[in-house]
Order: C-alpha cells, then sequence, then structure tokens
C-alpha cells in the first residue's frame, strides 16, 4: 500500500488504544481497536478474551489493511482524504466511513467506493471534503447511546482525525492550526456530555507498545 498507510496506523493506534474490555463498550473485548468478533472473522475459528489480548500489533495493522482499507480503497484516495475515510471506517464501520466521504464529495452515498467516488475525489477540495466528512461524522457520534461516556474522547479524536488528514492533503500549518481547534472543541463538547467521558472508542486502555513498528513518521499535536 502507499506510504501513507504507514502514517495512518501509527496515527489510528493512538487512539485504539490497547487491550480493553469496556462494559458499557458494544464491541466487547477488543486490542489495539480489533474487537473480539472481528478477530475470530479475521482467524475462521474460536477464540477467547485472552486471545485478545494476546493479539500482536502487526497482525492488528493485517486485519486494519485487509478489511478496511482495502474495501475503501484507501491506495487510490487522494492524501488526507484517505486517512479521513481509514480512521471513520474503524472507529464507525466501513459502510459508515464510505458513506460520510461520499456525502462529502457529493455522490451517491451507498458505502461503495468505486469509480465514480474516486474521479470525483481526485477533482474535489480535499480540504473541505475533509471538514464536511468529520462533521458527518460527529453528527452520528453525537446520536449515540453511549455519547456521554466515550462523547469527549470522540471528539477528540475526530478533531486529531481531521487535523492529521489536513496535514496530509495540505502540510504541516494546517495540522498546528487544528490541533488548537481540537482541544477548544473537546472542552465545549464536555459541557454538553454528562457523566465521565474517556479517549478513543472505549474505556480506559493499556497503552500498546508500539516500540516495534517500522519507524513510521511521526505527528504530534
Amino acid at each position: 500500500m502507499k506510504a501513507n498507510f504507514d502514517r495512518s496506523m501509527r496515527d489510528i493506534l493512538k487512539w485504539e488504544g490497547g487491550y480493553v474490555d469496556h462494559p458499557k463498550d458494544p464491541g466487547g473485548a477488543t486490542n489495539f481497536g480489533i474487537t473480539f468478533n472481528t478477530l475470530r472473522a479475521w482467524r475462521g475459528k474460536p477464540i477467547t478474551k485472552a486471545d485478545v489480548q494476546r493479539l500482536g500489533v502487526h497482525e492488528a495493522i493485517d486485519i486494519y489493511r485487509a478489511r478496511y482499507a482495502q474495501p475503501i480503497r484507501y491506495d487510490d484516495l487522494p492524501n488526507g482524504v484517505d486517512h479521513v475515510t481509514l480512521d471513520a471506517s474503524i472507529n464507525s464501520g466501513v459502510g459508515r466511513g464510505g458513506k460520510w466521504t461520499q456525502r462529502a464529495l457529493g455522490v451517491l452515498p451507498d458505502g461503495k467506493i468505486g469509480a465514480r467516488t474516486l474521479s470525483v475525489a481526485q477533482r474535489s477540495d480535499k480540504a473541505k471534503v475533509i471538514t464536511e466528512a468529520c462533521q458527518l461524522r460527529m453528527g452520528f457520534l453525537r446520536g449515540l447511546t453511549t455519547w456521554a461516556t466515550f462523547g469527549r474522547g470522540w471528539t477528540r479524536r475526530v478533531a486529531a482525525c481531521e487535523a492529521f488528514a489536513m496535514s496530509l492533503a495540505v502540510g504541516p500549518t494546517a495540522t498546528r492550526a487544528k490541533a488548537a481547534e481540537a482541544d477548544t472543541q473537546a472542552r465545549r463538547e464536555t459541557q454538553k456530555a454528562t457523566g465521565t467521558a474517556v479517549a478513543g472508542g472505549g474505556g480506559t486502555a493499556t497503552a500498546p507498545d508500539l516500540t516495534s513498528l517500522p519507524d513510521w513518521s511521526m505527528w504530534a499535536i
């Protein structure tokens, strides 16, 4: 896959975290963002929560490549649009991630990235598409019953996703501006939400060991 995939995965894994089994997370036992059911389907045999806990980061990335990046045509999307579509697909499902990008592009939102979507994407205002796709994603997340628990984390993740996607599309200057905006927006959303919020797509996770990963380009707010 193109070089952007390595950079995208490095950023996404910071949000997905390590092993977690939060009682309010419908995904159940999860590691590196890979749920119990996803891992079971990937391996094609019965597994236990211990298998999820022992999941290695390289296998997790193989799953993301095959089950998420390839279906959304990651390699064929413009820089930045590829990341915003991948992150949304991992967090909320491939169909939804694809539809939000398609709606931002003004094409039929069927969730299947095909020739028409790719053609329009290549001619699009990438910064505008990234922003609109993230707004659509946030609208969906705010409507979830688990918003009060995970809302703050989701808000920070989507804002950071937008910032990183912008850096891929138009350069690092946009990243710094969006990073500051991410913190401001997260504080606003925290005031709207009730209950205790946590980062990422689930409960407080053990930080994953990323030291064995390739020497990918780093990005930090």
